[in-house]
């Protein structure tokens, strides 16, 4: 899929040193010390082929979408464009490019989670149509304490 001047593609593990470039230049942006790293991308890729999507503009990554699914219900992470590549569509044809992947395997929902302060992000999905859930709890429990969450402290 392509329009303006970039390019929305299959995320591939050969991406990773230009996907983590871009996650480290957004302020905010939660990075895990192990889920992560090159590794564990490389797991998460092997799990999920053809759903993770990258946005390219003249050779560099300036969108990306994490997203996976457990044969039932698909999950958008680390969904972001770069700050000055916002506001061009690039983010939502992402998403639907990651959408599309999940239909073609015969999934039928999909969910993210949005932290409270990222605005910009809440705001996005709100306008492009997601349902904000008043419903329900999120929980989770950490299995490995080593897995440590870093947020980018960028002015």
């Amino acid at each position: 899929m392509n329009g303006g001047n970039y390019k929305i593609r299959i995320m591939q593990i050969a991406d990773y040193p230009k996907i983590y470039r871009l996650w480290m230049g957004i302020s905010g942006f939660g990075i895990r010390s192990i889920d992560d790293s090159k590794e564990g991308i490389e797991r998460f890729l092997r799990r999920n082929p053809e759903t993770s999507i990258v946005a390219e503009a003249d050779g560099e990554i300036i969108g990306t979408i994490l997203c996976g699914h457990d044969g039932r219900r698909g999950c958008f992470y680390h969904v972001c464009v770069k700050k000055e590549f916002r506001k061009q569509g690039i983010g939502k044809a992402m998403a639907v490019s990651a959408m599309k992947a999940l239909q073609a395997e015969k999934i039928n929902k999909v969910c993210l989670i949005a932290f409270l302060d990222n605005t910009v992000g809440n705001q996005f999905w709100k306008r492009v149509g997601w349902t904000f859930r008043k419903d329900l709890n999120y929980y989770d429990f950490t299995l490995n304490e080593e897995n440590i969450t870093r947020f980018n402290q960028i002015t």
